[in-house]
């Protein structure tokens, strides 16, 4: 995205200003706004703006706090002036519960604790007191009851920083609150949820790490929050590949860089729960392999979307300054360039385990043995409220080189996000995946989920590392006649190749294996049609163009055995070999290795079936053939 070597203390200074810099343009005539386009998000416009004005500061204030140089803090204090007036025509407005607003007073608080000598002295009585009046609100008000409470944490802590009112009280209650939702072993809910995503680093850890570093006052607490953050920083190592790029998994993805921000905050807070050249390789690894793709537009502006612009992956709450959350990954600048963090010499992660377990996440996180394919099977978490819920949460695998789907909204299967998933249909155009698995268990190295997609059809399905594969096994029972389609990893689909030349499919397999990487999916019993799928533009968050590999099946009313091996490489590496020697069918009893398959292709059926199934296998043959 720039030139930018971004391995030095100097390098990240410079890049929060070349970062900084084309926003100037988009700043109101009061400087109390930032407006970066006219999509729309949950909250109002004014917030929107107001969101463009404060989420820079999680890169400006580290950076001036650590001695940087920025030319344009008097933007800020103009903006901070007119923004507080009630009286001015830019006021950022009264707010109300759960308000969006809280969200942003957050990085004005922290500019507040950090650099008062930029953003507050120099500000006049009215302005002042305007400003603490403006903040306050957020004592009085309901807030969402998740990462939130650390917003109340921080807007005190900078009222009580430069002298203005604060209450002390509504502070200890959010800290008690966001206890309550520590659950053991480094890992936090955010709020009363079974998500365990980039909420637990990028919000629960690096607040409770903010407050460590700043309240001197609250030792026992700070302690406390700093082995909370210990303990989860090995486990976190894992979702990280060797060339920086972190597991695509859950909401909010569009704050990109912020996947890291939780190594500086181990660095702000003094915790060096791993050598600081492995902190320090793990963060700037990582931004440098964001600062390669495309994740602006034209000017320079951070973009919606994750490897590339996009809104096909956004949330509701995602305005078009959302991205800037990215920028509290610049958190270590508030260091000097003393701090043993930019002393160290990058390091690469020491040797992990191909395969290792997380509970808590619903994980089983696998890697090879270079690190340059991470992937995870997940079994536990859901959020089907959320827009592409079930994309971002349910899938069977999520993986750092192949990334993940998510739907177009239109019907059909080229339409439907079925990779590393089990697509369902009993009308050939209306497709159903795992939304919300009923239950979860570790059984032994497997992962077992039990989901329902219509009330007559349920579920059981077993994932199992068999690296470099891994494999699935669904028991299907069904009392409606079913298609489904089983996808592998998406794979990226360049322009300008022979594609004939790059698809391989028939009976029980498919495989592409285009130049950026290769993915295949075997049946490993009952001889499911193999087919190529090209999937919508634009619905990968790392390639604009894929395809699917994909199992097709017909299912009669009754029990069927699916089994699965799914592989999938970057590169183009030597994958004839290892495709050719796909894993054997894991034990699960009785069950599979007793039941015969009855999973049959599709093709003409029509003599052999009830004429009121006739109609439907004929949709389903034409929905093969285009």
């Amino acid at each position: 995205m720039i030139d930018n070597p971004l391995r030095s203390r100097t390098d990240l200074q410079q890049a929060v200003r070349t970062l900084f810099s084309p926003l100037k343009a988009h700043f109101s005539p009061g400087r109390a706004r930032v407006k970066l386009g006219h999509t729309a998000a949950v909250y109002p416009a004014r917030t929107a703006e107001l969101e463009g004005f404060a989420r820079p500061l999680w890169g400006l204030v580290p950076l001036a706090a650590g001695g940087g140089e920025f030319d344009d803090w008097e933007l800020y204090r103009t903006g901070l002036t007119h923004g507080s007036d009630p009286q001015h025509p830019e006021y950022w407005g009264p707010t109300g519960n759960r308000d969006q607003a809280y969200v942003e007073m957050a990085a004005l608080g922290f500019a507040l604790a950090l650099i008062p000598e930029r953003v507050w002295e120099p500000l006049k009585p009215h302005a002042r007191a305007n400003l603490a009046a403006w903040l306050g609100q957020i004592n009085r008000a309901k807030l969402v009851d998740n990462n939130w409470q650390f917003f109340r944490v921080l807007v005190n802590l900078g009222l009580a920083r430069v002298g203005a009112e604060s209450d002390a009280a509504s502070l200890s209650a959010a800290l008690a609150q966001i206890d309550a939702f520590y659950l053991g072993d480094g890992w936090y809910s955010d709020g009363p949820t079974m998500r365990r995503d980039y909420y637990v680093p990028f919000a629960m850890h690096y607040y409770g790490l903010l407050y460590a570093g700043l309240a001197g006052g609250d030792p026992q607490r700070a302690d406390r929050l700093r082995e909370r953050a210990a303990a989860f920083a090995p486990q976190f190592a894992h979702w990280f590949a060797a060339d920086g790029a972190a597991l695509p998994f859950g909401r909010s993805l569009t704050y990109r860089f912020a996947q890291g921000a939780f190594w500086g905050a181990l660095a702000f807070a003094n915790v060096e729960v791993l050598p600081w050249g492995v902190i320090k390789g793990l963060a700037l690894r990582h931004l440098r392999w964001w600062f390669r793709r495309p994740i602006a537009h034209n000017d320079g502006c951070l973009a919606i979307g994750y490897a590339y612009p996009n809104l096909n992956l956004a949330e509701g709450y995602n305005g078009p300054a959302s991205p800037y959350w990215a920028l509290k990954f610049f958190l270590p600048l508030a260091l000097s360039d003393e701090h043993p963090f930019w002393l160290a010499e990058e390091a690469p992660l020491p040797e992990l385990p191909s395969v290792h377990h997380q509970p808590h996440a619903g994980m089983i996180l696998c890697r090879d043995r270079a690190g340059a394919h991470v992937f995870a099977l997940s079994g536990t978490q859901h959020m089907p409220k959320l827009r592409h819920g079930a994309e971002k949460y349910a899938k069977f695998a999520y993986s750092t080189a192949f990334g993940f789907c998510v739907s177009s909204g239109a019907n059909g299967l080229s339409q439907t996000a079925c990779d590393s998933m089990l697509a369902l249909t009993d009308d050939g155009d209306h497709y159903r995946l795992r939304e919300e698995p009923l239950e979860t268990t570790f059984e032994g190295d497997m992962l077992r989920s039990l989901w329902k997609p219509w009330p007559e059809v349920e579920i059981e399905t077993w994932l199992l590392p068999c690296l470099p594969w891994h494999v699935r096994v669904h028991r299907l029972r069904t009392k409606k006649s079913l298609l489904s389609s089983e996808g592998g990893f998406a794979a990226a689909r360049p322009e300008g190749v022979d594609e004939g030349a790059l698809r391989h499919q028939g009976e029980g397999f498919a495989l592409a294996s285009y130049p950026i990487g290769w993915s295949g999916i075997r049946d490993l019993r009952a001889k499911r049609k193999g087919e190529i799928i090209n999937i919508a533009p634009n619905t990968n968050l790392l390639y604009p163009r894929t395809v699917i590999p994909a199992l097709l099946g017909w299912h009669l009313p009754g029990e069927h055995w699916l089994a699965t091996a799914v592989l999938a490489l970057p590169g183009e590496g030597a994958w004839l070999e290892v495709w050719n020697d796909p894993p054997s069918l894991p034990d699960l009893g009785r069950g599979l290795r007793h039941h015969p398959p009855r999973t049959v292709l599709y093709r003409p059926l029509l003599k052999k079936l009830p004429s009121y199934v006739q109609k439907f296998v004929s949709v389903a043959n034409r929905v093969l053939k285009h």
